[in-house]
């Protein structure tokens, strides 16, 4: 079963590795900031979140139990990393908008992603 396991542990890694590799690539070769969103939100989350993983089997493989803190920090990175790209993804587009094309806001204030001299 430990065997198993240890090779569990090196998939992950080497998953992990491949999808920076990747997302690293993929930062360098694109262009537009939208198109570069994407690998770097997909690195992270399934890179970082492979490399965590396998950190967590691992201390379980050895006997040191279960890493409480890298469960979290997986977890943060799963839920932030989505998020974050997401809004983003809104405000570049938002502000690559004439602000005029835009339905009213219902208040006196202005769009909080548009400047307001715009």
């Amino acid at each position: 079963m430990t065997v198993l396991l240890e090779i569990l542990v090196a998939a992950l890694l080497v998953l992990g590795g491949t999808f920076g590799l990747i997302g690293s690539f993929g930062l360098l070769k694109l262009k537009d900031p939208m198109q570069r969103l994407h690998p770097a939100t997909k690195a992270t989350t399934i890179g970082v979140g492979a490399a965590l993983v396998a950190s967590v089997l691992h201390l379980l493989l050895i006997g040191a139990g279960i890493s409480w803190h890298e469960i979290l920090v997986t977890l943060f990175l799963f839920l932030t990393a989505p998020l974050s790209a997401l809004f983003l993804a809104k405000t570049h587009i938002l502000r690559s908008l004439d602000p005029k094309v835009l339905p009213p806001t219902g208040t006196d204030a202005a769009w909080a992603t548009l400047p307001r001299g715009k």
